[in-house]
């Protein structure tokens, strides 16, 4: 996750995300799904002193890795709570994010809820998510690139097109849809791909299923790393109004 976030691809869409969320001094900020605490500095510094930032994730190991980044920022307050129950009281959050967490929580509307019952009337959130439908994998064997999407679709991702429905689920749970933005992350080098995308691993998952052949499923991986190399998809970043 760290690395994806620091990527070219990841710091591009997080920094414009950052802008538009345009989060002030002295504001409450959530993160939901905050995962090791890559993006709660910069929320720190932005709110300031007389601010308070909010990270949110249930997952213990992320939490001692959030808790490590932020220990010397004192507006930073990191709870542990799964997404479709926020420990934050009702209309008390300016600022909000959640950043490919959807995809993978169990009702994405319930945690939507539970973010427009955090935040207050006038805050601003943001949300941004993939659609894997549009993974694009460059090879010689272009139907096993489309299989591996497929793959990747219906039994990797739970919510794995929640990005071109995401201004849908925001308008549903009663936030006021202001932008959407859609970018593309592109990767040239397989080894950044593969840990990104997880191109081996889940390729082997596949063959293991018996969504792939296996023979077929192997050369396809192992000719990615002999050219150039291309994958993209499509991340679409949603800022709405509460």
């Amino acid at each position: 996750m760290l690395r994806a976030a620091t990527s070219a691809a990841g710091h591009g869409y997080k920094q414009e995300l950052m802008e538009l969320l345009d989060v002030q001094p002295g504001q409450t900020a959530l993160d939901v799904g905050c995962g090791p605490g890559t993006d709660l500095p910069a929320l720190a510094e932005r709110v300031g002193a007389s601010g308070t930032v909010i990270g949110v994730d249930r997952d213990p190991a992320m939490l001692a890795e959030a808790r490590h980044r932020t220990s010397d920022l004192p507006a930073v307050q990191i709870r542990e709570a799964d997404a479709h129950t926020l420990p934050v009281a009702p209309a008390t959050v300016d600022r909000a994010k959640i950043d490919r967490v959807l995809m993978h929580v169990t009702e994405p509307a319930g945690v939507l809820a539970q973010l427009h019952l955090a935040t207050r009337p006038g805050s601003r959130i943001a949300l941004a998510e993939p659609d894997w439908d549009t993974l694009a994998i460059d090879a010689e064997d272009l139907e096993t690139s489309r299989a591996f999407t497929r793959y990747t679709t219906s039994e990797v991702v739970r919510h794995a097109t929640i990005g071109r429905s995401l201004a849908r689920h925001a308008e549903q749970a009663g936030f006021v849809v202001e932008t959407v933005r859609a970018t593309t992350p592109v990767f040239l080098d397989f080894h950044d791909a593969d840990h990104t995308l997880g191109l081996g691993r889940n390729m082997q998952q596949a063959i293991q299923n018996g969504h792939i052949d296996e023979a077929r499923g192997r050369r396809w991986f192992a000719s990615l790393s002999k050219g150039p190399f291309y994958a993209s998809f499509t991340l679409v970043t949603v800022i709405c109004s509460r």
